[in-house]
C-alpha cells in the first residue's frame, strides 16, 4: 500500500455517528480532526503528541478515523503497521508477525510484545474493510493478520487462555490477563470473519476461539487475578463469550463497584479516578448486552471529559476534580469515544462489530468436550 498523502480529508459520503442530547455530528466532527491532527506523517499516531504510540490504541485509533471517514489516515496508520511488523524475526524465538509494545517516533520505548496489542490488528482490519468494501485493502493486510494470529496463538496454554507478553529474548511471561485474553478473543473471531471473507478457512482459529471463549466463560482461576480493574470487569462482555444473558449478569453485578456516583468508570475500583476511555469502552458493553438506557445514560455523564476542541481528558480524580495524567489527552480515548457514539446510534456498518454482527458467533467446548453455542 502506498498511501502518503499527509492531509486530513473525510470522505463525503461517510455518515457521523450522533448520539441525541449527548454527541451531535459537529462534536464527532471535531473529535475525530483531534485524531488526524496526531497522526504523525509515517502514519504512527501517539497517545499525545510527543507521546509513545502502541499497536493496540493505535489501532483503535485507525478504527476511529474510519468510523468518520478519513479513509486516508486510516489506511496510512494500517500501513505504519504493516511496515513495523517483526517478519521472521530472530528464528526459533516465536517473535515473527509481533509487534513492540511501544513506539516513539523513531525508535523503540518498551521492546516486549503484548499478545492481545498484537491480536487487535484483525480487529482494526475487518472493521476497515467492514466499512469501505475494499476487498483490495483486506487482501493487502491479510498477510500482516495472518502472521500476528500465528504468533498470538504460540502462547495460547492447554486451559484455552494466552500468555499476555513476551520478552524480546523470546521468553513468555507466566500468566494470562483475562482483559487481553477477552480483547483476543474478539480479535481472533474478526481474523476468521477476515479468512472466510476471503476463502482462506482456518479452522484452527476457530478452535483456538472455541477454547479462549470456554476459558473466558467458565475457568476464571485461570487467570491472574485483576478484578480491581474494571476491564476485567466488562471487557468478557465485549468478547462476545459470555452471551446477552450472562453479560447482563456480569455487568450488574460490578456497577456498584466500578462505576462512581453516575460521573463514569473507575479504572481501578479503590481509586476515585474515573477515565473516559473505559467508560466509553464499557458504553460499548452495555450495548453488546442490549442495556440502552444504562449505556445513554453513562456516555451522557462522561462528557464532563470533553474538552472545547472535541478531545478528552484521559482521566478525572474526584473530588478533587483534577485530571490525571496531569492535562493528558489521548488520541486512543477521542477513538473509544467516536466507537461508542457509532455504537449507540448504529451509524455506519461496522457499528454492530461488538455486538457480533458480521463476525462468527462465539462458541464455547464444554466440559464433556461437546461443542455448543452461547446463549446469545
Amino acid at each position: 500500500m502506498s498511501r502518503a498523502d499527509p492531509s486530513p480529508r473525510r470522505d463525503a459520503g461517510t455518515s457521523l455517528p450522533t448520539v441525541a442530547g449527548i454527541l451531535s455530528r459537529d462534536d464527532i466532527r471535531a473529535t475525530v480532526a483531534s485524531i488526524a491532527q496526531i497522526q504523525q506523517p509515517d502514519g504512527m499516531i501517539p497517545w499525545f503528541p510527543g507521546g509513545h504510540a502502541d499497536p493496540w490504541n493505535h489501532t483503535e485509533a485507525a478504527m476511529g478515523l474510519t468510523t468518520c471517514g478519513y479513509r486516508a489516515e486510516a489506511e496510512r496508520a494500517y500501513d505504519w503497521l504493516a511496515g513495523a511488523q517483526h517478519r521472521a524475526d530472530r528464528p526459533g524465538t516465536g517473535l515473527d508477525g509481533s509487534w513492540y509494545a511501544y513506539y516513539r517516533s523513531g525508535g523503540i520505548e518498551d521492546a516486549r510484545r503484548e499478545t492481545n496489542m498484537c491480536a487487535y490488528v484483525a480487529a482494526g482490519v475487518w472493521h476497515h474493510y467492514t466499512c469501505t468494501e475494499d476487498i483490495g485493502f483486506l487482501e493487502e493486510m491479510w498477510p500482516v493478520v495472518s502472521r500476528a494470529i500465528d504468533f498470538v496463538l504460540r502462547w495460547q496454554q492447554v486451559d484455552g487462555s494466552i500468555i499476555w507478553s513476551i520478552d524480546d529474548d523470546g521468553s513468555p511471561e507466566s500468566y494470562a490477563l483475562l482483559t487481553g485474553s477477552s480483547s483476543i478473543h474478539h480479535s481472533l473471531r474478526c481474523a476468521v470473519a477476515c479468512a472466510q471473507a476471503l476463502g482462506d478457512e482456518r479452522p484452527d482459529w476457530e478452535l483456538a476461539a472455541s477454547n479462549l471463549a470456554h476459558a473466558i466463560a467458565h475457568k476464571p482461576d485461570v487467570f491472574a487475578p485483576k478484578d480491581e480493574f474494571a476491564m476485567d470487569w466488562y471487557y468478557p462482555v465485549l468478547s462476545g463469550a459470555l452471551g446477552e444473558v450472562a453479560s447482563r449478569a456480569r455487568l450488574a453485578d460490578g456497577w456498584e463497584t466500578f462505576v462512581m456516583d453516575g460521573i463514569g468508570v473507575r479504572c481501578v475500583s479503590n481509586q476515585p479516578w474515573v477515565t473516559a476511555a473505559e467508560t466509553a469502552e464499557c458504553v460499548i458493553a452495555l450495548d453488546a448486552a442490549g442495556m440502552d438506557d444504562a449505556a445513554h445514560d453513562l456516555l451522557a455523564k462522561i462528557q464532563v471529559l470533553r474538552c472545547d476542541d472535541g478531545s478528552y481528558w484521559t482521566g478525572r480524580v474526584y473530588p478533587d476534580d483534577v485530571s490525571f495524567p496531569d492535562n493528558e489527552r489521548t488520541t486512543y480515548t477521542a477513538a473509544a469515544m467516536i466507537l461508542a457514539a457509532a455504537a449507540l446510534s448504529h451509524t455506519g456498518p461496522a457499528s454492530g462489530l461488538f455486538r457480533s454482527e458480521g463476525i462468527p458467533l462465539a462458541l464455547d467446548i464444554a466440559e464433556s468436550d461437546e461443542v455448543t453455542v452461547t446463549d446469545r
